[in-house]
């Protein structure tokens, strides 16, 4: 007792493992009952005995081992890990249990196998059992053959693979123990069952006794199919069906037979042979004795090769040689005997290889078919047997040219038998198989020989052209028999109906009788009125459809269904009957006189008659109305059908229509009537009661086959007309009867025919259907036009954008119409049946062309053979269109392909599986554990387009797959579980987005929590963040309970962090999409946008569509609803009354990067594709209210106009969270601007104009993302049609400015200038020409040049608007720069430079008028100073300046008519010494300057006589000599460059060669310094005189202004570099003749400032800072020269502030500060080189202001970046007034013009002394506004500072106290402090070092080389 004391305190696990078997048997008892406690499958509890249940069923005790088994049963049953276990489990019970004495534990055992296969583990189940069959032990091996005999009678062969049990029953057969012998015989019966006499075949070897009782056993069986009685987890629906029809008695045989079809599929007897080996087996004399000269011989081999092709399966080898003599014997050998058995090898060989003998087919094929020759019957027969199977082996396409050479045959046999051949071939056709493209030739060369003289060569033409038409169907076949007459054409359709196809099916009326007699006996409920039609085996479909649960006809390939009426008991099909019989019977029902005028000659006669035959028809008995008699007496009284009066012909439509609606109308009615009623359906006068009586007959006789007859005898007529109409019948009969039941395969021949006719009404009409055809289908009916042309395919794309969004209208007639309250619950699941439409696609099975040689590629280690096996991949889905789930090996074999090492064929996989997804539909979820996560595997590897290209797939797949099935099970959480940093933030991003749209999740996803918690501690910094960011999403389902839970199991350092992330995470837990509402699902099935019903009263279904109209009367009652809504739980009330735009922080810039990462599509289309529409509904799923989105996103324009006016009341209240929204709400604004609905258009447009406006008053600034992403669209709309339209847009497009710099939105106006809609083009010229006049050429940045060209081109446009546009906008640009621009817009026809002139001349703005008062409107445009691309407008007469020049006329050029902005300031090139270099400010400026300013003479350009390449390669040529070694080489090539930057219609020809110019002149610097440190004690005086040409042409350069703009940020920083170096250069500064070339190289840094890109120059500049503040060899004054450098910068800062790109310099900024760690600011809190750039910093805040936050999207997490910090905090300690900002940038724009130093002002005296004019703040200010307008600033702050008073003079004028000040005392102590060093040491005579690195020659050429290329 004490050691049971002992054992029983252990917990359960512990019992189980006990080496006392007592202690087991209680464990294994109490785990059974706690196994049968536990309810969720997924309980950790079934974890703990994962590793037990092996020992629950080998337990060493037989007692125990019972209860274990018993634990183990219900273990398999519930657990959801039981499936791991299979392996050990089943093992142990073969090995450990079958041999046991007590039926109870083998019992239980097999129980637990079974249980195995019923939870998806056949395979494992059925491998172990095979193994079991080899044990010695008689027991074990007999307790397997049970089991799995059991296993195949219970869940059948599609579970249990037959192929090999049948492979061991040979070996069974052959046991010494009886029982296992008679338990296989039982096997082989139970096998037989399923797969019947496919299993003759591998046992054929067996004894003859006990194959003669098999054959006993096997007769015994019912006839009918077996039925699956056990099904797996899966197939759970199957069950419940099962079962049901259990409790029904069976259920009837049809179901049974439909069932049976589904559960016994075909099994190919070849699959189940053993492959033989011949080749070893032939005489080694084959190939002698084949050859030798006497035919007994010759016998002898063909006799030995014969005996061995007689095995049905034979091993694949090299055959070649065996081929080559047999196609030898057969072509040459005169011994016909020979022939024949010859013959019979070559069958034999095909037919036990199979496709294996395609090879071989080639050679084959010809020599037969010329061997027909022959007349011996025997010969024929054997020669037809082997070319039939040498064509199983191969297809039609590749013997086609064979049969057709022989076709012109002149011997008739052989003609004869190649049409038999193509008869029997096409009889293993499809429509797929047998294209057009081949179907095209074969029939020309048959048609031919239907006119033979040979009666049996046209027999047996006839009978190819009719096995033809019964493939592909009549449309296909008829428009080839266009020539024939009626005779042929009837002999060819009788022909069509006696064939009997591959399958089974048999043509002609009978089966289409057998298919409308069966409803007649199973039709039991006359209330369903849709009950589907029963199908006759014989006319079976590939994929038979079982009937609907909701009563739905059951929409089988080829069979129509009937409609159900009254009568439905009736017989509705009946025989022909003779004219005769036919008078008579029409005669007893219709009036004796009515009867008689029939056939009157007199019209009025018939016409009376015929109303009174229409008014019998409709008082007659229905059950009593002889349909066909009647109809058919409209044909045989004459005129019949060639009645002339169409007055007495529509009432004869009338009668067909009547008689079709109210009798019994069979099909052999319809026929008799059809072709009249198609004939006279494109009749202008009949056509409508035409197409009304083809609805009447559609009605009684079923859409699907109607259309079919139709359509046929349409097109079998040469009226294009009839065709055309007949095809837009069908189009509406569609919309009214619905798509059920129609052939889709065939139909979309029809269609193609039609599209490829030449009357445009048919081609119109098909494209029309089509579009029909698609609000049913989707987008899989693209997929059979692909290879159409491109013109037609983009009008059938046309056709299809014009149906999407649109959901098919409820069918209102036929069988499908829905009828009262019955049909309730069959509206509320429409969608689904719109869902199921793809289904009736017919699938291909590509099973079969997936061989094993085509695996065997994919496995290949030549990398180029596995491409070529994923090539005939590719090509078989390509091909196949849809497919069937079944594709063979295909599955394992791609998904080794997807960790192959070639990336290459990893993305060529991933491309098939997209396919693969995309042509199997929904049926690819079956797939997804063997190929689906295998792709997210992908995700592993380190390239971003490998990465992509899978994400792309598996979106793809989910498509298709929906996320439940990857959500289920543990392989998502294993693949998290995997530390690869790409699969983890791939797969957590791909998360992020599809885990919010769901309403509900598997409740394994909590198994991804831990490897979630764990990646939010990964040592990448991108994992942690997609884990932050799938926390909320995660939330949303499981629940912050859950997952604090699973957080308490970390480790505590992880813990806490965890714990602080999920409470972080809390506050943004998205809101879960709720379930539809099924009565609004419902509604919005039938078209209609009906409000949601009152809380306290809701509508029924039926009533939904009037309660629309019965809303709007009651508008009083809404405020009680809201009061009630508590009470009556309505949702929609309630939801209604919240905000409607959800804030959601960081959203927005998580949109902005999974953009830019092209996570998600880019927002650019020329027309919105399906895909960006549902893309934009996820994004707004989160953020957007559900009942709004459900308006947006509706059908139904009146609920977009209803939406827009809910955002238009909400839009001041909900201010920030529609800015958070922005970007989704602009982009759905995109999306109607492509609606035709002018009242959502107008609407929209309103909206706009007042959210832009909103925006301006809050100073909000468009982003990137947002301006790009609905600008474009917006100017696509100024070329709409109607005015009103157009001054809306206009107006927005006026608004827009204020939140969007006009410069910004220059680049869309002008790419809206090369649109083809002339308003368009006109509009945006008038757009282009405000804004010049508004804020001058400055708003085309540095595009001036090209795009007064591009505008000028539309001067010669052929619309009158767009020519005035044009030219406006030229004169404008005239008005702001003179003459120049002229040379800006190039070259134009005398014609349009006339009409150009002759408007400048009408302009009432002159250029050479005295300048007009600051009040004046033109000063209003008037902008900022120009950066380098915007030209200056000159006087006339103009002169180069020097320096003494500029300062003489100081005071002039303050009256001049020159606009400032354009003006050269003198000022800083005058102050520039003391600002640049403190010890050289005094500058003479009596002497002349060492590079004189270029000579400008403005002109209009000559037409140069040299071409463009010619100019091209002479800068190239003068280039290259400037970068020369040699010195005159060098200085002949400066010297030219110099000419031509004098020259203005020379320098243009540098534009694009900048970059490369500036190169070649920093390598001659270094070869200039190289030669220096070689000779240091002389100079030379070429290398003096070549400094001073590369410091002339630099000048040359930055004076021109334009050309400086090109220079790139990297050329700067080198060009900086070298010149700062070259004034510091020692051995210059001690030459006293070289004073002037550092003054020269002075004002060529002054210029270049001024002249230079600022953003490139402020990038350059901190490059070269960072560089200098990193560097251990960086001198002093280098550092201190830098530092002057940024403070000119600065100082020019609010000149240059409107053309700075800032965020691109508060990057570099940002990059700049990163350097300084917060312990480096400690111990240098002044550092001279922080300080400038925070000081550039707080200048660009005070220029700028608070909207500078804007401009931070380009700097990564920029809310915790150090410039965020400073700019927080100086708008924190300097909030200043709106007089204050006036003043400060009226001080700042003063500065530049303030003198540096007295010494300057003295030398300056006679220009900026006393007598100077003071500058006028009014016209600072005025400038000042016109630049925050064109830049989107503008606002009312700017207005209070008008009022100030002027300021002092410059000269007194108080300096600013910044930090700038600061700075610059602290740089005089510098200056002192260095200049004492420098008096009190002499200077080092070696060369100032570098900041860095610099590039040597090498380098320099290399990048001169690179720049050379691109520019070419």
């Amino acid at each position: 007792m004490g050691d049971d004391s002992e054992w029983m305190k252990l917990p359960t696990d512990q019992k189980c493992e006990h080496k006392v078997w007592k202690a087991r048997l209680s464990g294994y008892t109490e785990a059974l009952q706690q196994f049968q406690r536990i309810t969720d499958e997924k309980s950790p509890e079934w974890g703990k005995y994962q590793g037990l249940v092996k020992k629950f069923v080998t337990d060493s005790n037989a007692v125990a081992q019972l209860k274990g088994l018993e634990a183990a049963l219900v273990y398999v049953e519930n657990a959801h890990v039981a499936s791991r276990t299979v392996g050990e489990v089943v093992s142990g019970v073969v090995c450990k249990v079958f041999n046991q004495p007590k039926a109870r534990a083998k019992e239980l055992g097999s129980d637990i196998c079974l249980m195995y296969v019923e939870i998806e583990k056949a395979e494992a189940v059925q491998e172990e059992l095979l193994k079991g069959l080899d044990n010695k032990n008689p027991k074990i091996a007999l307790a397997c053959v049970e089991v799995l005999r059991r296993a195949v009678g219970e869940f059948g062969s599609k579970i249990i693979s037959l192929k090999p049990v049948v492979k061991v029953l040979p070996k069974l057969f052959e046991s010494r123990e009886k029982a296992v012998r008679d338990e296989a015989k039982l096997l082989a019966v139970e096998v037989y069952r399923w797969i019947r006499d496919a299993l003759r075949p591998p046992l054929q070897n067996i004894n003859s006794v006990l194959l003669k009782e098999l054959e006993e056993e096997w007769a015994k069986l019912p006839t009918s199919a077996p039925r699956q009685s056990r099904f797996l987890r899966s197939q759970q629906d199957l069950r419940a069906k099962f079962e049901q029809q259990q409790q029904n008695g069976g259920g009837d045989e049809g179901d049974d037979g439909e069932d049976s079809e589904e559960a016994a599929p075909a099994v190919d007897a070849y699959e189940l042979l053993e492959a033989v080996e011949i080749l070893s087996k032939l005489p080694k004399d084959f190939f002698e004795k084949i050859e030798a000269k006497k035919w007994q011989e010759r016998k002898e081999a063909l006799d030995a090769l014969e005996s061995l092709t007689k095995n049905p399966k034979l091993e694949s080898g090299e055959y070649g040689d065996v081929v080559k003599a047999l196609n030898k014997v057969i072509g040459k050998d005169s011994n016909v005997m020979l022939v024949t058995i010859a013959a019979k090898c070559v069958a034999g060989l095909a037919a036990g290889l199979r496709k294996k003998f395609a090879v071989y087919a080639g050679h084959l094929v010809p020599t037969i078919l010329e061997k027909f020759k022959e007349k011996k019957a025997q010969v024929v027969q054997a020669l037809q047997e082997a070319v039939d199977a040498v064509f199983l082996s191969t297809t039609l396409q590749h013997v086609s040219e064979d049969v057709l050479a022989v076709m012109d045959s002149k011997n008739p046999s052989v003609k004869q038998q190649a049409s038999l051949f193509l008869s029997r071939s096409f009889r293993h056709c499809t429509p797929s198989t047998l294209p057009k493209s081949l179907l095209k030739p074969l029939c020309s060369a048959l048609l031919k020989q239907v006119n033979d003289s040979a009666p049996e060569v046209r027999d047996a033409a006839f009978e190819a052209l009719g096995t033809a038409m019964k493939v592909v169907g009549e449309r296909a076949v008829n428009p080839f028999l266009a020539d024939l007459d009626k005779i042929r054409v009837d002999k060819i359709k009788e022909c069509s109906e006696k064939v009997e196809l591959a399958g089974g099916k048999k043509a002609g009326g009978h089966v289409k009788d057998k298919v409308q007699i069966k409803p007649d006996t199973s039709a039991e409920a006359p209330s369903k009125t849709s009950g589907p039609s029963k199908k006759a085996p014989a006319a079976a479909a590939p994929k038979p459809s079982a009937p609907n649960k909701k009563g739905k006809p059951a929409a089988a390939k080829g069979a129509a269904p009937v409609k159900a009426k009254k009568t439905e008991t009736k017989e509705v099909t009946e025989a022909e009957l003779s004219a005769e019989v036919c008078e008579e019977r029409a005669a007893a029902v219709l009036p004796g006189s009515c009867f008689q005028m029939l056939e009157s000659g007199n019209w009025k006669e018939r016409l009376a008659a015929m109303e009174d035959f229409l008014k019998a028809t409709e008082l007659m008995d229905s059950k009593e109305m002889p349909c066909q008699a009647l109809v058919r007496m409209l044909a045989v009284k004459k005129p019949g059908w060639k009645e002339t009066n169409f007055q007495v012909m529509q009432l004869k439509m009338q009668v067909v229509c009547t008689v079709a609606q109210r009798g019994c109308f069979s099909r052999t009615s319809a026929l008799s009537v059809l072709d009249a009623v198609v004939e006279k359906i494109g009749d202008v006068k009949c056509g409508v009661r035409a197409k009304e009586a083809l609805s009447g007959v559609a009605e009684a006789c079923g859409l699907p086959w109607t259309a079919e007859q139709v359509v046929s005898l349409a097109f079998g007529q040469k009226n294009p007309k009839n065709q055309a109409e007949a095809l837009n019948w069908l189009s509406n009969a569609i919309k009214e009867f619905g798509f059920t039941g129609i052939n889709v395969k065939a139909f979309i021949n029809n269609v193609k025919t039609a599209l490829a006719a030449t009357n445009p009404a048919v081609r119109t009409a098909a494209i029309s259907l089509l579009g029909v055809m698609y609000l049913y289908m989707g987008a899989p009916l693209r997929m059979f036009f692909e290879d159409e042309k491109v013109a037609l395919l983009s009008q059938i794309d046309a056709e299809f954008e014009k149906m999407k969004g649109q959901t098919p209208p409820a069918p209102i007639r036929g069988g499908s119409k829905p009828s009262g309250a019955d049909d309730v619950e069959e509206q509320e699941e429409e969608p689904e049946a719109g869902d199921d439409v793809v289904d009736l696609l017919p699938r291909t099975d590509i099973s079969d062309k997936i061989t094993s040689e085509t695996v065997s590629k994919l496995g290949d280690k030549n990398w180029k053979m596995r491409k070529e096996g994923l090539d005939e991949v590719a090509a078989v889905l390509s091909e196949a269109k849809f497919i069937k789930p079944s594709i063979g090996e295909l599955p394992l074999a791609l998904k080794s392909r997807l960790s192959d090492s070639n990336k290459i064929l990893v993305q060529q996989t991933l491309s098939i599986l997209q396919q693969m997804a995309t042509a199997m539909g929904p049926a690819v979820k079956q797939h997804v554990k063997t190929l689906g996560f295998p792709i997210i595997t992908v995700l592993t590897d380190s390239k971003n387009a490998v990465r992509a290209a899978a994400l792309v797939t598996l979106n793809a797949w989910v498509e298709q797959t929906g996320m439940k099935e990857w959500l289920e099970g543990e392989e998502l959480s294993e693949e998290l579980k995997k530390e690869n940093p790409f699969l983890r933030q791939e797969l957590l991003g791909w998360l992020v987005e599809k885990l919010p749209v769901l309403r509900s999740v598997s409740s394994d996803l909590q198994l991804c929590v831990s490897p979630l918690f764990s990646c939010l501690e990964d040592r990448n910094a991108d994992v942690r963040k997609k884990a932050q960011d799938a926390l909320p999403v995660f939330m949303m389902h499981l629940g912050f309970e859950k997952m604090n839970k699973a957080a308490a199991k970390l480790k505590p350092a992880s813990k806490d962090q965890v714990v602080s992330l999920l409470e972080k995470a809390r506050a943004s837990v998205p809101a879960k999409p709720s379930a539809p509402n099924k009565t609004s699902s419902a509604v919005s099935n039938n078209k209609t946008a009906p409000a949601p019903p009152a809380p306290t009263k809701p509508a029924a279904v039926s009533e939904q569509v009037p309660a629309e109209t019965k809303k709007p009367a009651k508008p009083a009652p809404a405020p009680k609803a809201k009061a009630v809504v508590k009470k009556t739980s309505s949702k929609a009330e309630e939801d209604r009354s919240g905000p409607i735009f959800i804030l959601m922080p960081g959203a927005k810039e998580q949109r902005v990067k999974e953009e830019k990462s092209l996570k998600v599509l880019k927002w650019n289309f020329l027309s919105p594709r399906e895909e960006f529409v549902d893309q934009l509904k996820t994004q707004m799923t989160p953020c957007v209210a559900k009942w709004l989105m459900e308006d947006l996103f509706h059908a139904d324009f009146q609920k977009h106009i209803k939406a827009i006016g809910t955002m238009m009341e909400h839009l001041e209240a909900e201010a920030e969270a529609t800015v958070s929204c922005l970007d989704l709400i602009l982009k759905w604004f995109t999306l109607r601007f492509f609606d035709t609905n002018t009242s959502v258009l107008m609407k929209a447009l309103e909206y706009l104009k007042q959210l832009f406006i909103t925006l301006s008053n809050q100073d909000y600034h468009l982003t990137e993302h947002e301006a790009t992403s609905f600008i474009p669209y917006l100017i696509l709309k100024v070329g709409e049609p109607k005015d009103v339209v157009r001054k809306d847009v206009r107006s927005i497009i006026s608004v827009l400015r204020r939140v969007y710099p006009a410069s910004r939105v220059f680049p869309f106006l002008m790419d809206g200038t090369k649109s083809k809609n002339s308003k368009q083009r006109a509009e945006c010229l008038e757009e282009l020409g405000s804004l010049v006049g508004l804020c001058g050429i400055s708003v085309f940045q540095q595009m001036a040049a090209k795009a007064l060209k591009d505008i000028a081109v539309h001067i010669g446009d052929r619309d009158t608007a767009v020519r005035n546009a044009a030219l406006n906008t030229v004169v404008a640009a005239y008005n702001v720069c003179g003459e120049q621009v002229y040379k800006l817009i190039g070259q134009l026809s005398d014609k349009d430079m006339s009409m150009l002139e002759e408007r400048i001349k009408r302009s009432a703005k002159k250029p050479s008028s005295t300048a007009a008062p600051v009040t004046k409107p033109q000063e209003e445009r008037v902008s900022g100073p120009a950066n380098g691309s915007v030209p200056r407008k000159p006087t006339s007469g103009e002169a180069p300046l020097k320096l003494s020049e500029i300062r003489s006329q100081n005071a002039a050029e303050q009256t001049a008519a020159v606009p400032r902005e354009f003006e050269l300031d003198p000022n800083f090139i005058v102050d520039l010494p003391e600002t640049m270099m403190p010890d050289l400010v005094l500058v003479e400026t009596t002497e002349p300057s060492p590079c004189e300013v270029s000579e400008f003479k403005f002109r209009l350009p000559s037409i140069s006589s040299s071409s463009h390449e010619e100019s091209m390669s002479s800068i190239n040529l003068i280039i290259s000599q400037i970068a020369s070694s040699d010195t005159k080489t060098s200085f002949h090539g400066l010297t030219k460059m110099v000419e031509i930057l004098r020259e203005e219609r020379e320098w243009r020809r540098v534009t694009g060669h900048v970059d490369e110019f500036i190169v070649a002149v920093l390598m001659q610097l270094r070869l200039l310094s190289s030669k220096r440190l070689v000779d240091e004690r002389e100079t030379s005086g070429d290398v003096e005189k070549l400094y001073a040409s590369v410091v002339s042409a630099l000048n040359s350069l930055v004076l021109s202004g334009e050309l400086t703009q090109e220079a790139s940020p990297g050329v700067l920083k080198d060009l900086v570099h070298s010149l700062l170096t070259l004034v510091l250069d020692p051995r210059l500064q001690r030459c006293s003749d070289q004073a002037q070339l550092i003054r020269s190289v002075h004002i060529v840094l002054a210029t270049l400032f001024k002249a230079a890109d600022p953003t490139n120059t402020l990038g350059a500049l901190l490059m070269l800072l960072q560089e200098a503040y990193t560097s251990t060899t960086c001198s002093p004054g280098f550092s201190e020269m830098l530092m002057k450098c940024h403070w000119r910068m600065i100082k020019l800062l609010p000149e240059k502030i409107e053309a700075i790109y800032l965020d691109r310099v508060l990057l570099d900024i940002n990059n700049f500060m990163k350097l300084f760690s917060k312990e480096m600011l400690k111990h240098k809190p002044n550092d001279l080189a922080h300080r400038t750039v925070r000081t550039l910093l707080h200048t660009l805040y005070k220029l700028v202001g608070p909207k500078i936050m804007d401009h931070l999207s380009l700097i990564e997490n920029h809310s915790e970046s150090e410039v965020a910090a400073h700019l927080k905090r100086a708008m924190k300690h300097s909030i200043p007034t709106p007089s204050q900002t006036s003043k400060d940038s009226e001080n700042l724009s003063k500065e530049k013009r303030q003198p540096a130093a007295d010494l300057v002002q003295s030398s300056v005296k006679s220009t900026s002394g006393p007598s100077s004019n003071p500058v006028n703040p009014t016209h600072f200010r005025e400038r000042l506004r016109a630049l925050r307008q064109l830049h989107g600033l503008e606002n009312a702050e700017l207005q209070s500072g008008q009022n100030e008073k002027p300021p002092a003079p410059v000269a007194s004028t108080k300096p600013i106290v910044s930090s700038m000040d600061a700075l610059q005392s602290q740089l005089a102590k510098l200056r002192q402090s260095r200049e004492q060093q420098e008096l009190s040491s002499a200077c080092p005579r070696s060369p100032v070092p570098s900041v860095g690195p610099h590039p040597d020659l090498n380098e320099l050429k290399a990048r001169l080389e690179k720049i050379k290329a691109a520019i070419r």
